[in-house]
Parts: structure tokens; sequence; C-alpha cells
């Protein structure tokens, strides 16, 4: 299973973890980093709690200035408290003037699984800031999203062992004229992950979000069978870089995609964690890589035998 790790970077800055009370930390200017907020339930000796976090943050750091917020672990695993994050972030609009990129939940594997991470309702955010520009969201246990007009995001995505279908049905219903990256990990029935492919539909036919240039429906059972719906999409003219990554992707699905529409014009095809055999992997890079994409086939996915049958993974589930 892959590991998840803290988020790097977001809005093309990099991440900086809010120190501890009492910490003799230097602190950046206020829009030259992604401010990471999070407390540790376990390992800290200040015992600080998210909210007094939170109040300390506002206080200290000029909130006109921050640009970009990552909100890491809030309170214990099966903390279902997302809700109250996602109201901090709605009452602090008139404080938070300059923010462009919000992530909930950037917890890692040895904090939490990705599937204990509890959600919310996460559009008020995207009503309380009109002109943020990039949301994400870890975990989709409790999620939700139901559909939403917003002008100027550019990024959503969405990790998650299990994506709930109606989160998918949400997004393909909503409004987002300038979205060009878009990225779902559709996960596995077993943790709610019960969006087929009629549900993407409507991202599929082109005609949602007329500035998609990155499309990535990641992390699925039924990889094969968003491959082929993919490769007869009339998004796919529209796109620069496809990921269909961290899947069931067999040869059955790859066979469709070398069957379908062609996909010369991308610039990377993203296969990476699959099941694919060295044969029909030769064909992907003979058909593609002399048109100039880049394509990633990395990473053999983890399966295993019992009962006489062939068990195959997600990279992230549980």
């Amino acid at each position: 299973m892959s590991h998840v790790e803290h988020l790097r970077e977001l809005h093309g800055l990099p991440a900086f973890d809010f120190p501890e009370p009492g910490a003799r930390t230097e602190l950046p200017e206020p829009g030259v980093v992604a401010w990471r907020l999070a407390v540790d339930p376990y390992g800290s000796d200040s015992g600080e709690e998210f909210g007094d976090l939170w109040g300390r943050f506002l206080a200290t750091v000029d909130p006109a200035g921050v640009r970009a917020l990552i909100v890491g672990q809030w309170g214990e695993p099966y903390d279902d408290d997302s809700g109250v994050i996602v109201q901090r972030l709605v009452d602090a609009r008139d404080r938070l003037t300059a923010l462009e990129a919000v992530f909930i939940g950037d917890l890692e594997m040895e904090e939490a699984e990705i599937s204990w991470i509890e959600q919310s309702d996460v559009t008020p955010v995207l009503d309380a800031y009109p002109r943020l520009e990039e949301l994400g969201v870890r975990g989709g246990t409790g999620l939700s999203f139901p559909a939403v007009r917003h002008k100027h995001l550019r990024t959503l995505s969405f990790e998650a062992g299990g994506l709930p279908g109606e989160v998918v049905r949400g997004v393909a219903a909503s409004e987002l004229p300038s979205l060009e990256y878009l990225e779902m990990w559709l996960g596995v029935e077993e943790y709610g992950g019960d969006a087929g492919v009629a549900d993407l539909e409507p991202i599929l036919s082109g005609g949602r979000f007329p500035a998609l240039r990155h499309l990535g429906l990641r992390n699925s059972e039924i990889q094969d069978e968003i491959a082929a719906a993919v490769a007869a999409a009339p998004v796919v003219a529209q796109l620069k870089s496809l990921d269909l990554s961290l899947g069931v992707l067999t040869d059955e699905g790859v066979s469709a995609l070398l069957g379908g529409q062609p996909l010369s014009h991308l610039t990377w095809l993203d296969l990476r964690h699959n099941f694919v055999s060295d044969a029909v992997a030769d064909r992907v890079r003979a058909a593609l890589e002399p048109s100039g994409v880049e394509v990633d086939l990395s990473e053999r996915g983890h399966e295993d035998e019992w009962d006489g049958e062939i068990h195959r993974y997600t990279a992230v589930a549980e």
C-alpha cells in the first residue's frame, strides 16, 4: 500500500510548520510559504488544542498576507471535528483576505490511516472565499461536496481510500469555469468508494469544465472500466495530461486506451502502480513516446492468491 505523506508544498509554496508555543523559530513572511497548522495529541509537550493553535496563528502571523493554508491533524484519529475546521476557515474570511489555496486533512499514515480521517461538507470554504484558486481534501469518510458554483477555482483534488459517489456527482454537477486540474482518488467500495463510470459521465463528456487540462481518476478498483470510458471520452481532446495511476489497471484497460482515440497530444500519461504485462507496456511506449508523450508505467501493484483466485489491490485503501 502506498505511503501517504505530508504535503511538501501547496500552490507552488513550500510547506512550513507553524511552531509550537514558546518555540524560538524565525517565521517567514506570510505570503511566501504554505502554513501547516497541526496538533499532536500524543507527542507534544504543549497539550495545545487546535482551537488555541488557530487563535495563536491568526494573532502571530498577519492573516491578510497568508496565501496558502494546510490543515493537518486537528485531534485524535476518528475525531469528527472537520466541520469545526471548515467553520473556522469560514469565520476568518474577513481576515484571510489573500487566501488562494487550502488543503484539509494533511495526515500521513503514522498519524492516521486515510480512511480514519473524518471529513464534512467542505463547500462552505468555496462560498466564503470566492477568489480561492486551489482546494484539496484528504479522507473520504463523512465527506460531502454538493454542487457548487465558483468562478476562480483552478485546482480541485480529493485523496481517499474510498470517495463517496455523492461527492463525485457533486463535482460533476458543479459550475467551475476556471478549473484546470481535477484529481479524484476513487478508492474501493469497502471504504465507501461507490462511484461508478456513470457518475463520471458529465466530466468525461467534455462540456462541464471548459478550462480543464489535467484529469486524474486514480486509485480505483474499477480502473479498467474507467480506462475504457476515457478511451472514448470527449474531454480527453482538451487535456494535456491524464492520470489513471494507483488503481487496479490491467492489460484490458490499457488495451482499451490504445484502441480508443489518439493520445499523442498529451505531454504526460501516468499509469503508475499497475498490473500490466511487459508486452502491453511496450505497446504503450511504442505508440506514444515517439510523439513526445511521457508515459509512466512504474510500480507493480500488490496482488495475492487465495481460494484459487488472484486478488489485486489499489495503492491506497484503508
